[in-house]
């Protein structure tokens, strides 16, 4: 079987021509990139009994940046030649002027391997996957006859990107994705709900089409629309918050990680800017965010600017101990890159963002935890959210809670928001779980416009005193 992975180098562009014009766009800069990428990714979606969408995709092109102090110069293309690396050069050059800077080091090399290089999309064929659909829907119909709706989606790419930094160095990786979704919608007495399961992971569809696992999303997203359909409405006021372990962590995620981002503390318009050694959170609490787990949604060998993936410790018993950092933002708070320097595609300038954040757990039940509500929620399942960075305050919605009294989980809730800020939320968590969990690998995270994958967790957590939004008298 013949090559066909991406070497721009030898297919398209003479290595030794782009790496003369990134140094002389680069020249009294404070550093800078050539970003290579290819990217294909299909989507096969069956909704109501019928394919609603079968895509394929494919894209690639450049980017190249030239930063010098806080200004950056970035030009792009669709094609990979000399004529349109020339373009992007003399426009990535007016961003430095006159120069004056020092070129910083370039990133130190890695061996690290995290995931696999092979295509997802090759694992099965167009029919195999088309016949999965089909076998998801009407099982999940032949589960309960409430069921009047089922949508099941099977996604896969792959990314390929080599970065060439101006000292001669180049680093190559080759990003694979692969996701399955359930959403089943259940009807009974003229009322309606539905409820979703999915996951994937930087591996192939292979797993994913198994029977058994597919079998096993699709109960639990028929579990999810039965529990709504029953929901009482959500009380509201201030009470206690028991937050499930794995996917919850997207509260954190939201509501603490982007304000440990290093360009908002950076600029200081975050909530946690100026706070570096002191106390943020409750003793015992733990963040960190880690690209470096296997096969993880949020995982990467090297980050957009080729520094290596790293396991980084953002607070540490309750103390912040690190922020998030791409190489400009660091290189101006006079720290380290942490690997977090990312993008969406060749088209966008990398930027600090989170890959796998998550708190760490702690030595109490489940059980415990939940035994210690006198009157509040038990929430497991979110979806959207809002979130204001320059002061931590949010609003998310429940998608599975239930009603909890004097430790006792009760009916199901629906309409239940959960309201407060990450600083406040982070001081008042009262208990940590034993049950550490990661979430299915369902993950994506929006940031100046821009979308990456990512991934979150936690366990079982005890918050002190949220405000919880909901209808009920």
């Amino acid at each position: 079987m013949p090559d066909t992975s991406f070497r721009p180098f030898e297919t398209l562009i003479d290595r030794d021509s782009a790496l003369g014009m990134l140094r002389e766009a680069v020249t009294g800069a404070d550093d800078g990139e050539l970003f290579l990428e290819r990217r294909r990714s299909e989507v096969m979606s069956f909704d109501d009994g019928r394919v609603r969408q079968a895509s394929y995709d494919a894209a690639e092109g450049f980017g190249l940046r030239a930063v010098c102090g806080e200004t950056t110069g970035y030009g792009h293309s669709t094609e990979i030649s000399e004529a349109a690396l020339k373009r992007a050069c003399e426009t990535a050059r007016l961003a430095v002027g006159d120069g004056g800077g020092t070129l910083a080091d370039a990133p130190r090399a890695t061996n690290l391997r995290l995931y696999t290089d092979a295509d997802p999309m090759a694992d099965a064929v167009f029919a195999v996957k088309l016949d999965t659909l089909r076998e998801i829907d009407a099982f999940a119909r032949a589960l309960d006859p409430r069921v009047v709706q089922v949508t099941a989606t099977l996604a896969a790419s792959i990314q390929e990107v080599e970065i060439l930094r101006p000292e001669g160095h180049s680093v190559r990786d080759v990003r694979p994705m692969a996701r399955l979704n359930v959403s089943v919608i259940v009807e009974e007495g003229g009322r309606r709900e539905s409820g979703g399961m999915g996951g994937g992971g930087r591996f192939g569809l292979t797993g994913l089409i198994a029977r058994d696992h597919w079998e096993g999303v699709t109960r639990e997203a028929l579990r999810i629309a039965l529990v709504n359909l029953s929901a009482e409405a959500a009380p509201a006021g201030v009470m206690d918050v028991a937050l499930g372990a794995g996917w919850p962590g997207i509260l954190l995620h939201e509501a603490v990680g982007h304000g440990l981002e290093g360009d908002f503390n950076r600029k200081k318009t975050s909530a946690f800017a100026g706070l570096m050694g002191q106390r943020v959170a409750a003793p015992g609490v733990n963040v960190l965010d880690d690209g470096t787990i296997p096969d993880r949604r949020g995982s990467i060998t090297v980050d957009d600017e080729g520094t290596p993936g790293a396991k980084n410790m953002l607070i540490e018993d309750g103390i912040l101990v690190g922020y998030m950092q791409d190489r400009q933002n660091a290189r101006l708070m006079g720290v380290a890159p942490t690997g977090n320097g990312r993008r969406e595609s060749y088209g966008h300038t990398p930027m600090p963002r989170m890959t796998n954040t998550y708190m760490t757990g702690g030595s109490v039940s489940p059980g415990d935890i939940v035994a210690d509500v006198k009157d509040g929620i038990y929430a497991v399942g979110f979806g959207g959210g809002q979130v204001d960075i320059t002061n931590g305050k949010f609003v998310f919605s429940c998608t599975e809670a239930y009603r909890v009294r004097n430790g006792k989980i009760g009916a199901a809730i629906k309409g239940a928001t959960l309201i407060g800020d990450g600083a406040t939320a982070l001081q008042k968590i009262r208990a940590i779980g034993n049950d550490f969990a990661m979430d299915p690998g369902i993950g994506n995270c929006g940031k100046a416009g821009q979308w990456v994958p990512v991934g979150v967790g936690q366990p079982t957590v005890l918050i002190g005193g949220l405000t919880v939004g909901g209808s009920a008298a």
